[in-house]
């Protein structure tokens, strides 16, 4: 069995799920995310707690047991907690502002850079230069996250961009001044 796969996961109250076949629903206080389970696992919903389990023992088979429990596991989360990820945007001149449902952002070109939301995702700016991206879907938020950041990558001479909070951008020393050319 999956370490991760055979680990049951509890419902946290006011979350419901329902198990239709392979397709997993699960609604709570943020939203309602969706789930098709592939066709050799199972997900069963027993005592407050989801159980995932698959058939066979084919190396397909155990490759998605702990895969689908691991993505059922982040729609409950998501549903009762959410998920939060944050950027920081460093340079002289850069700054990102709320703009209906999106951001603009100014960062170096000619012109602001305008990113709207999709739906399920609220992007905040608490400050002008921290951008705050919260959903319920995981993988929507980390994509959101991402797009705004390939908006302009941290360079790697001054470290001007848009990073992660926790990222750490690696500096190169640039051009060295020329020595004496006798």
């Amino acid at each position: 069995m999956s370490r991760v796969g055979k680990a049951p996961i509890p419902i946290p109250a006011g979350v419901e799920v329902t198990v239709a076949g392979s397709h997993v629903t699960v609604k709570g206080p943020n939203g309602t995310l969706e789930h098709d389970a592939p066709e050799k696992i199972a997900v069963a919903v027993a005592d407050g707690e989801v159980i995932v389990s698959r058939e066979g023992d084919e190396r397909s088979a155990r490759a998605l047991h702990g895969l689908t429990r691991s993505l059922v596991a982040n729609m409950v989360t998501g549903v009762s907690e959410g998920f939060t990820r944050e950027l920081q945007i460093v340079g002289v001149g850069y700054r990102a502002q709320s703009k209906g449902s999106g951001i603009e952002l100014q960062v170096g070109f000619s012109h602001p850079v305008v990113f709207d939301a999709p739906d399920g995702i609220t992007i905040e700016v608490p400050q002008p230069t921290q951008v705050i991206i919260k959903g319920a879907d995981k993988q929507l938020v980390g994509q959101v996250a991402a797009d705004i950041r390939k908006v302009r990558k941290p360079e790697p001479y001054k470290g001007k961009g848009i990073r992660y909070v926790d990222e750490h951008v690696r500096r190169k020393a640039g051009k060295a001044a020329v020595g004496s050319g006798a």
